[in-house]
């Protein structure tokens, strides 16, 4: 099992940025792809990016391309997402999480069912 703490999030105007960080701990971070998700009220879960485990690969919901980059510090058991010309439909809840297999790469954008554990979340608010 993994536990994953979320930080970064935060109230920004439309336009703005925001790095989300998500530190890892309880096995070995380097072997497993991570992701992000987020989670607007009264909506589902939806993916945002993931990041193959060791870097490699990178994945976006095609309302992120371009805007938001992920990225990962095995070093330091974390992964980064950083979000540029924030909108206000951008506002949620951001969710990171850790793939349930090691050493994996995915033939598309990964699902909710693709990731075992997950962080608490953080709120980011975008305002218009």
């Amino acid at each position: 099992q993994v536990h994953l703490v979320e930080s970064g999030g935060g109230l920004v105007q439309a336009g703005g940025s925001l790095r989300l960080s998500c530190a890892a701990s309880g096995r070995t971070f380097s072997t497993y792809g991570m992701g992000w998700f987020r989670q607007a009220p009264g909506k589902e879960r939806e993916f945002v990016a993931a990041i193959s485990w060791n870097g490699g690969k990178t994945y976006y919901a095609n309302f992120v391309k371009g805007r938001f980059t992920i990225s990962r510090d095995n070093a330091k058991n974390t992964v980064y997402l950083q979000m540029n010309s924030l909108k206000p439909e951008d506002t949620g809840v951001y969710y990171c999480a850790a793939d349930r297999r090691a050493l994996r790469y995915y033939s598309g954008s990964p699902g909710l069912a693709d990731f075992g554990s997950w962080g608490q979340g953080t709120q980011v608010t975008v305002s218009s």
